[in-house]
């Protein structure tokens, strides 16, 4: 343990009036932090000691710095992001606030990109104030996906040690989720969760629960046909490629019974229809991760909190669930592609003759 490499964590700051950067300094407190993992907070040096007066939190050390090379292992750094002078406005949402939680992102995310940080933890962001020219997404998942994708799509985990939770659709209202919900979509995500379950939470066979679109899972198609004519059939593909799915079940009895206990993950239609129970079970604990993308992104379950900024009532515990998440997936990520790879150099003959050549491409993973 001594020799392993500490991971570097980037944290951004989040929505600067709101309660990012208290579930930050509270869960970097605790000195023994710095001997797990590196922790690096994208932000403003006065804005964070701004909330820690207000809130009268103990000094947190911080090695501030501008230029990422200076990043020192073992402290807790801090990458001074800020362009202009911050005004605090504690639960307000503002254009200025918007501003400062994208400029620490988009430095985080460029980082990551270069090596400077292993992996990424986001404090919550207002949707609304971030939007700019250069931010046009609905929210964090959306942008990682374009910004960091390379052409791989994301899917959204909810998780604790209770219950993993993915979605279909995300940031979709209410009145269209029907037009996202197709056979490709459903099959495109369950094939997406199975994957992640392996590879980021090392779990051999998962077991998915596929949950239904309408109430009563469609009633035989009294209240409607997507679980007949969607969701089942989706379903029945995945099982045919090996995935083990089982469903669709409807929500309300599901969750009401306990069910999810007897599954690996839960696979959500939609938003409210899986992040309402999810957060019900495991809200100060939970934890969202973006599966999907080559890079490691987690944050917290709860929002800006505005309500309660700035009166030393946040929770820290979700956040420092995101950090201990998003080290265990990356060394999770690590061991899985090193079980997975192929040691055995593929055999073709040589269109020229009949002679035997060695090919040294690794044969990879298939689900």
């Amino acid at each position: 343990m001594a020799n392993e490499k500490l991971i570097r964590v980037g944290i951004t700051q989040g929505d600067t009036n709101g309660i990012g950067y208290e579930v930050i300094l509270k869960a970097l407190q605790n000195q023994q932090m710095t001997e797990l993992f590196t922790p690096v907070v994208y932000g403003s040096a006065k804005t964070a000691s701004y909330h820690r007066k207000a809130l009268e939190l103990q000094p947190v050390s911080m090695n501030v710095i501008r230029n990422s090379a200076d990043i020192k292992d073992g402290v807790n750094n801090l990458v001074e992001v800020a362009n202009e002078e911050v005004k605090v406005e504690l639960g307000v949402s503002s254009e200025i606030a918007g501003r400062a939680a994208f400029d620490a992102l988009e430095r985080a995310v460029t980082d990551l990109k270069q090596g400077y940080i292993d992996v990424l933890v986001t404090a919550p962001i207002n949707k609304k104030s971030i939007q700019s020219e250069q931010f046009t997404f609905p929210g964090h998942t959306e942008y990682l996906e374009a910004s960091i994708g390379d052409g791989d799509k994301a899917l959204m985990i909810l998780f604790s040690d209770k219950i993993r939770v993915a979605l279909v659709t995300t940031h979709v209202p209410v009145s269209r989720i029907g037009e996202y919900i197709t056979k490709e979509a459903v099959l495109d995500k369950l094939f997406a969760f199975n994957r992640s379950l392996k590879s980021d939470f090392g779990i051999v066979r998962p077991r998915i629960a596929v949950l239904s679109l309408n109430p009563h899972a469609g009633d035989g198609g009294l209240l409607g046909k997507e679980e007949q004519e969607v969701i089942a059939p989706a379903i029945a593909e995945a099982v045919e490629k090996k995935v083990v799915a089982f469903g669709p079940y409807a929500a309300d009895g599901f969750f009401g019974n306990e069910m999810y206990k007897h599954f690996d993950g839960v696979l959500a239609m939609y938003h409210d229809q899986g992040l309402a129970p999810f957060k019900t079970i495991a809200m100060e604990s939970g934890v969202n991760f973006t599966a999907g993308l080559p890079y490691v992104r987690t944050s917290p379950d709860h929002g800006t909190g505005y309500d309660i900024a700035g009166k030393n009532e946040a929770n820290e515990q979700s956040m420092r669930e995101a950090i201990y998440a998003a080290i265990d997936i990356y060394r999770n990520r690590c061991n899985y592609a090193e079980m997975t790879q192929n040691p055995l150099r593929r055999m073709y003959f040589d269109k020229s003759g009949d002679k035997e050549v060695l090919d040294l491409t690794k044969v990879e993973d298939e689900d």
